[in-house]
């Protein structure tokens, strides 16, 4: 079974309360694979649509979605374990909200064909992807290149080499996003970045060639869209993941946001620097298995992920994330990952390989 952080459902007909948590109780009794236990309920009553969030333990196996009359899942669930919820979502024709990155560095090619198949959308979450979405619109045919923006972490302008003792709070004090603490160590040394260069492959349909990187140290311009014309398209907006959030449960519909809006002051100053991928091994490595393909991905975010926890729990250095990934990457021969079965079977050799190399509960 694998953790789950956060899931979001959006029913499709208004129901009231008492329905809701009907709703609710069916899920954690075996919906996208069962939650087995679950941490709080919230259920906002609203006229339409009802939105059930939810926060789980853990998946196992078990019964359909579609029985619950959803058309909207949110999926910001951590890691690989996010793969299975969202193919089963898309199998029943029902669009998925995606937050979970890892299950399109995965598994893109399976979500990719089965979104063609069912006619169920992907819609992007990721701050960035949002914004490349917003760029696109209206401009899909005419578009050349696509840019991500990356503040560059806590540890901008520093050189790699200096960075293998640095603490676990270093490196979780991000300057601009709150964010879960795998994410962020992924970001502190850019292989996130790496991630949502995948991410956007699949989601847009531009090769990597085509898939740009900068700096941008204030976060406000979160994606750009390069125009055949040589012309940018930029989309600016808070550091505030509730933007993309509450633009995915109502999409397509464009409603209020009712926090903190981004004021002209804040634009007063925009800065933005070459992404020297030298500069980043972790990177690198992600580009590399990318455009490997098959199963590299999926190798590389398992070594990913058993890495990061080692790290934040003490067992090994900063740097030395980078050295499990590319021993793992090494080591496997990419094959298929057109489907659910090939993928996992990946990220289980992969933290059974690292396991008997390293050791301990978390490789």
């Amino acid at each position: 079974m694998h953790s789950v952080d956060v899931v979001m459902v959006r029913l499709r007909d208004p129901l009231h309360r008492s329905a809701a948590r009907l709703a609710t109780q069916s899920l954690l009794a075996g919906v996208l694979g069962g939650v087995v236990g679950f941490l709080a309920v919230c259920v906002f009553d609203r006229t339409d649509p009802v939105v059930i969030v939810f926060v789980g333990l853990a998946y196992g196996g078990g019964a359909s979605l579609g029985e619950l009359f959803v058309v909207l899942l949110g999926a910001a669930l951590v890691g690989v374990a996010g793969l299975v919820p969202t193919v089963r979502a898309l199998e029943t024709g029902i669009d998925v909200a995606l937050a979970n990155k890892e299950s399109l560095v995965t598994g893109g090619q399976i979500i990719d064909a089965l979104s063609a198949e069912s006619g169920a959308k992907v819609i992007p979450v990721d701050s960035e992807h949002f914004s490349l979405a917003r760029c696109l619109k209206g401009h899909e045919g005419e578009t050349a290149e696509l840019i991500l923006t990356a503040s560059g972490g806590p540890f901008l302008g520093r050189d790699i080499a200096s960075l293998g003792d640095v603490t676990v709070p270093e490196v979780l004090d991000h300057p601009t996003w709150s964010m879960g603490r795998k994410v962020t160590v992924d970001s502190a040394h850019l292989l996130n970045k790496g991630l949502e260069v995948i991410e956007a492959h699949w989601l847009f349909g531009f090769d990597y060639g085509s898939i740009g990187v900068v700096i941008h140290p204030q976060s406000r311009v979160h994606g750009l869209a390069r125009l055949k014309d040589g012309s940018l398209m930029a989309h600016l907006g808070p550091a505030d993941m509730r933007l993309p959030i509450i633009s995915a449960l109502y999409h397509p519909a464009m409603v209020s946001f009712p926090w903190e809006h981004l004021s002209l002051v804040e634009l007063s100053r925009l800065d933005f620097q070459e992404f020297e991928q030298e500069r980043y091994p972790a990177f690198v490595l992600v580009m590399e298995a990318a455009r490997t393909g098959g199963t590299a991905p999926a190798v590389l975010n398992a070594a990913d992920e058993i890495a990061v926890e080692a790290f934040l729990a003490g067992r090994i250095g900063f740097l030395d994330i980078i050295e499990w990934i590319e021993r793992a990457l090494a080591a496997h021969t990419a094959g298929p990952a057109g489907t659910v079965e090939e993928v996992l079977e990946a990220d289980r050799w992969a933290r059974e390989y690292l396991r008997e190399i390293y050791g301990g509960p978390s490789a």
